[in-house]
Parts: structure tokens; sequence; C-alpha cells
């Protein structure tokens, strides 16, 4: 089986193990798919992370999300979720609202514009993931979101 990762890399050993180069193999590819929704995303100003937010917020309905719930529904964790809320409220896409009986929660809605951004950007994001992984067929599609599923199980 040719060393494809290794040659693109350009590492001239093998790898430690079979782990390893898989765990290579997710972060290579991770990024280059990442690569194509960050290039998507960028006449609208987004960033993955924001994208995100959005569609989260879309998706909780008018009730919207406090801070903590919103970041643990995150498909990547962003540690820095104030500084990108704050981006978003700029932009007029989220709003905020402290909580009057506690004043440590925050509740997060996606505002009129918010929710017209996400569903304009929807059609597009989804063509490309399908440019980027259809060539796979469905069933190995299906395989390989079992397997990436059953990594993350892994024990820690």
């Amino acid at each position: 089986m040719p060393a494809r990762l290794r040659d693109e890399i350009k590492q001239g050993k093998p790898f430690a193990n079979s782990e390893v180069e898989a765990y290579l193999n997710l972060l290579r590819t991770s990024d280059a798919l990442a690569r194509g929704v960050e290039q998507a995303l960028k006449p609208s100003g987004l960033t993955q992370s924001q994208y995100n937010v959005l569609r989260i917020l879309r998706g909780a309905g008018t009730d919207g999300l406090v801070c903590r719930e919103l970041s643990e529904r995150m498909v990547a964790r962003d540690p820095d979720i104030t500084r990108l809320l704050d981006r978003l409220e700029a932009r007029g896409l989220v709003t905020r609202l402290r909580d009057r009986k506690d004043r440590r929660a925050i509740t997060v809605r996606i505002t009129a514009e918010g929710t017209r951004l996400a569903d304009r950007l929807d059609r597009p994001i989804a063509a490309l993931h399908r440019q980027q992984l259809s060539h796979l067929g469905t069933g190995r599609v299906r395989q390989l979101i079992r397997l990436l599923e059953q990594a993350r199980q892994s024990k820690e």
C-alpha cells in the first residue's frame, strides 16, 4: 500500500503505528475539508464557528439558548465564545439578554438578519459537502460516519 500521507507531509520514516497514521490522516483530511468551508463562508464574513452558532440558534427557536448550552452544542468547541458572540452581535446577527433572576445567565437569540444569512448559506454549504464526499458513495459515507462516531467513543 502506498504511503500517501507520508509522501504528502514529506515524512521519510514510517509512522510509529497505525493509530498515529490514522490520527494524522484525520487531521489532514479535516483541514482539507475545513478549508473548503472557509472559502465558501468567506464572502459572508463568517467563520465556521460563527456559522455553527447561527445554525444552532436558528434551531433553538425564539427561546434562544444560554451561553453554556450554546457552547455545549457546538461542533468544534470554541474557548472564547464571548468574543465570537460579540462579533455576531456587532453585525446584528444575534442578541444577548442577561437573565433578571440569575445575572450570570445570558440568553442568546438569533435575529431575523442572522436567520436570513444562515438560510442563504445552507444550500451552498450542503452542496460543498456533497462535492467533498459524494465520490465515496453513500455506503462508504455511512461507514465513515459509524467509524468516526466509534472513534469519539474511545476511552480517554
